[in-house]
């Protein structure tokens, strides 16, 4: 907001009075003897006359008074110049002494104001949610926040996990209300992270794994952040999450999820036969049915295509679509473009 400056409250004094209500300096009355000298006599040091009662001199034609040192006349009751502002144009008082620009400051302060506090209270939150329903190493991670707030934090969480698939916008929503509370918990901002990631808002998914990152110093995120980069058509950044360093932070499914980022990035630099070296190094056999399964072979379908080896890609997808029960991914649609052939 503009600094303003402010008049007193009894609107100053008007000009040439000083503080005994009509006395001179010294509290002497103008003139000499104390009588009315208007239009006489010369009490001035320097001999010009005066016809105030003040003893102040009127040196312009319009008779309008010298009061301040400069010798430039003032037609304002605080005896400060017409254009005390910046630009030269005449600052009109508010009742209030303030200019009229810090109306406008203040409404917009408080339009900013309504819009944090609609973050801050967040979406309502049903009453049979608990504090308790959060996984027990999330309240661990909260056990610095007082406990009011941590049971409200603990409690906003839980619905962004509850939402996160079925509604993505609203789970963030939720996280948003929890990070007004508690912005400097590591957790909080993984979860704000993990919400703008399901929504595909890029850039603030990255900045609040950067954020989480630099509290917990982890690099538990470093697959998603990568994958940010990716969208953010960055591929260089995302090939430079894999590291060994970053590797080592990670466990088995993290470590595959970073090689089926880094590898999407490798195609996306056009080094298909890289990218298929790459996934080559993870358990592409495996007969275990994790999340990440599905994801790797399709992948490395992708990635064999993409390197001109349409018959092995085809033999990929459809290993993909063997594990794929939760339909994660469209490999049935692809292999319906590749291979109109009946399937079994």
């Amino acid at each position: 907001m503009a600094e303003s400056r402010n008049p007193r409250r009894d609107g100053g004094k008007p000009a040439g009075r000083g503080a005994g209500g009509g006395a001179g300096r010294g509290g002497k009355p103008a003139g000499q003897g104390g009588r009315d000298q208007r239009g006489s006599g010369t009490p001035r040091r320097d001999g010009k006359p005066t016809d105030r009662r003040d003893g102040k001199a009127t040196d312009r034609r319009d008779g309008k008074a010298t009061d301040r040192r400069d010798g430039k006349p003032t037609d304002r009751r605080d005896g400060k110049p017409a254009s005390a502002r910046r630009d030269g144009k005449p600052q009109t008082p508010r009742r209030d002494g303030k200019p009229y620009e810090a109306r406008r400051d203040r409404r917009q302060e408080e339009g900013d104001r309504t819009a944090a506090q609609r973050i801050y209270d967040g979406p309502p939150i049903p009453d049979d949610v608990s504090a308790k329903d959060l996984d027990k190493h999330a309240r661990q991670a909260l056990q610095a926040l007082p406990e009011k707030l941590a049971d409200k934090v603990a409690r906003h969480l839980v619905m962004a996990g509850l939402l996160m698939v079925e509604d993505p916008e609203t789970a963030h929503l939720h996280a948003l209300a929890a990070r007004a509370r508690a912005t400097r918990t590591g957790l909080v901002r993984e979860a704000c992270g993990e919400t703008a990631y399901a929504c595909g808002k890029w850039a603030e998914a990255l900045s609040e794994f950067r954020a989480a990152r630099r509290m917990t110093g982890g690099y538990i995120y470093a697959p998603m952040m990568a994958d940010c980069e990716r969208a953010l058509k960055r591929p260089d950044k995302a090939i430079a999450y894999d590291t060994t360093e970053i590797r080592s932070q990670l466990d088995d499914a993290g470590q595959i999820e970073l090689s089926i980022v880094v590898a999407g990035a490798r195609r996306d630099q056009g080094q298909y036969e890289a990218a298929v070296r790459l996934l080559e190094t993870e358990p592409l056999h495996t007969k275990g049915r994790g999340d990440w399964v599905p994801r790797l072979r399709y992948a490395y379908a992708d990635s064999l295509l993409a390197a001109g080896r349409k018959e092995e890609a085809i033999e990929w997808f459809h290993r993909t679509v063997a594990v794929d029960g939760n339909k994660q991914t469209d490999a049935e649609e692809r292999l319906a473009e590749l291979d109109p052939r009946p399937q079994d």
